[in-house]
Formats: structure tokens, sequence, C-alpha cells
């Protein structure tokens, strides 16, 4: 009897990467850099003006998930700056000058060696991929954090109207890369999304940047160690 060919191996050809808190996260100490800066123009209380910016986000932090192109993002932000000013108590014509001052993405920074383990896994060969349930601005963002140059694929979930982790969110993107599910490594710091992934046939693991979950990578770098491990099944 004749053996049936032997299934050839799957090869690994893209990282899928989440982007807050696993490529970028979001910088405290900007807002309260924001709040320094709006005293000394506006005159106001530092405190009172971050406290203000923090519940402004509280509010509106769960209303964006319908927003579909960068024009509703607009004019998402521009209510978002006219209702900031309300609980600054400043008036509204100062909305657009606040908000061209800090932007939602000058709040991002990249995570401790984001840019160079990037750079490695471009050097393997691989493509790298990024999925997150964000706003349509993602592009501008990963420009931001100095990481766009080195990504194919930047998805955010706005766009799609299906958020991670929905399955259509991981096939759309495993499209775009023009890839298999099982030919993608996911990494992303929540472990429904990586489970999500996996049930798809992604290779994927939980990020925990903050060391608290035994079982997750806690370093960026870690990544291309899972990547050689990988390579060598």
């Amino acid at each position: 009897m004749i053996p049936p060919p032997a299934t050839p191996p799957i090869t690994l050809k893209a990282v899928l990467f989440d982007r807050d808190d696993t490529i970028a996260y979001t910088d405290r100490e900007v807002y309260a850099e924001a709040a320094r800066w709006a005293a000394g123009e506006y005159g106001l209380d530092a405190r009172a003006v971050g406290a203000a910016m923090l519940g402004q986000w509280q509010a509106r932090a769960l209303t964006w998930w319908d927003l579909r192109t960068e024009d509703d993002e607009t004019a998402f932000w521009d209510s978002y700056g006219l209702e900031l000013m309300g609980r600054l108590g400043l008036p509204a014509s100062d909305a657009a000058a606040f908000m061209a001052a800090y932007p939602y993405e000058r709040f991002m920074k990249p995570v401790p060696h984001a840019r160079e383990v990037l750079q490695e896994l471009r050097a393997r060969g691989l493509k790298i991929g990024v999925l997150s349930n964000t706003l349509p601005s993602i592009v501008r963002t990963l420009e931001e954090v100095g990481l766009a140059d080195l990504v194919d694929v930047a998805v955010a979930t706005c766009s799609l109207g299906v958020h991670k982790p929905d399955a259509g969110a991981f096939l759309h993107v495993a499209e775009a890369l023009g890839l298999r599910p099982q030919e993608v490594l996911f990494v992303d710091d929540k472990a429904e999304n990586v489970e999500a992934a996996r049930a798809l046939g992604m290779r994927a693991t939980v990020i925990d940047l903050h060391g608290q979950d035994r079982d997750a990578i806690h370093d960026l770098r870690a990544v291309l160690a899972l990547v050689g491990e990988v390579v060598r099944e």
C-alpha cells in the first residue's frame, strides 16, 4: 500500500500585532503635559484641566465604535472638542486650537524595542500587520510612534464594522496580507482575541507588558524567539 503524500509544513509568513499595549501605548504623562499647556494658555488650573480631559474621555470612550471613515472620525473629534471646552468653561472657538495642539495620536508612544523587533521581523522576510479595535486613523497613529514604514497592512476595525474577537476581523486582515490564517502569528494583549485567532488556525500569543499574566510574554522581543520556534517546527 502506497502511503499518502506527507502534508507539507505550513510556513510562517507574517506577524500580526494588536496596537494598544502591544506595539504602542497611551502615555499618561502626556495628559499632564497637556494640562500644563492648557493652564498656561488659558489661565486654568492644571489639575482641573486634567480631570476634565479624563472625564471627557471616559464619557466618550465607547461612543466611537460605529465610525467608519476618517471623515466620521473628524466629526467625532470636532464634537469631542466642543464638549471638552464646555467642561473647561472655555468658548467653543477655542476647541480647534486645543485639539490641534494635543490630537489623539500625540498621546501614543511605541512600547520598548518596538522598532527593532519589527525591523528584525522584516529582515527575516516576514510581513507585518496591525489589527486594532480603534478609530479609522490607525496609519496616522503608527506614523506618530515611528512604526508606519515597517507595517505592510494596518486595519482599524472601525473601518470594517467588525471588531475583534469577531472572526471577520481576522479573516479580513489575513486576506489583506495575501495569506492563510495558518501562515500568521498573532500577538495581542487580550486573551479573548488570541483565542479567536487560534480558532481560525493562527498561531497566537498573549502579551502582557505589565508582567501580571504568568502565561503571557512580557517583552516584545520575545516575539522573535516565538518566530524562531515556529520556523523550527
